[in-house]
């Protein structure tokens, strides 16, 4: 008996997060740890976390900052941390007065300091208004991070550092973006609890 063609497409879907999940085990757990630990500093020293992404990963930059702002699993104290996008009458009047590739560096040419970081979600990596605030953020000294789709892409070359989901599926890459988001969140938490471990593990700076 022939199988429905809906189930062979829902057996290939999920063939291709497991694989996706493999790799990103293998070989991008330490670079999460190392961010959760960095973000556990930048944060409670006073800084802020800014996050932006575009259709869905912008719900998933959304998302990460909500939990910080909110809890992931335990209760804590709130956390700063500001979704981009979210900001819409600063988003539609950047994007009428200036254009669309300019609606995040505007804001972080705005919002950031030296010392915080930005959060970069994208599955092409290669969009330009993400580019575009990642050079302004490096410029106002920021810490840049990137989740993007395989590499090499412009983001990540942008970015101080990235993390590429290695498939040619565009659900895959923002299935597997959720699941960085929220080991993100797991290691910040853990970094709390364990302030000495904050020291242990930290990550590279490109310059």
């Amino acid at each position: 008996m022939t199988e429905h063609p809906a189930l062979d497409a829902a057996r290939l879907h999920c063939r291709s997060l497991e694989q996706a999940l493999d790799r990103f085990r293998r070989n991008d757990l330490e670079r999460i740890a190392q961010w959760g630990t960095a973000l556990a500093d930048t944060l409670t020293g006073g800084a802020r976390l800014l996050a932006a992404g575009n259709g869905g990963s912008a719900a998933q930059a959304q998302h990460l900052t909500a939990e910080l702002v909110g809890r992931y699993r335990q209760e804590r104290r709130a956390y700063s941390a500001i979704a981009l996008h979210a900001e819409t009458s600063s988003v539609t009047a950047i994007g009428n007065d200036y254009g669309f590739d300019h609606v995040y560096a505007r804001q972080v040419t705005a919002h950031g300091r030296p010392g915080d970081v930005l959060l970069l979600l994208s599955t092409s990596g290669r969009s330009a208004n993400l580019i575009a605030a990642a050079v302004t953020a490096r410029q106002a000294g920021l810490t840049v991070w990137a989740l993007t789709g395989r590499a090499p892409n412009p983001l990540a070359e942008a970015a101080h550092e990235a993390l590429c989901v290695d498939t040619d599926s565009t659900p895959t890459v923002q299935e597997t973006h959720l699941v960085a988001v929220h080991l993100l969140c797991e290691c910040f938490d853990a970094a709390l609890a364990t302030p000495l471990a904050r020291h242990a593990v930290t990550p590279g700076r490109a310059s």
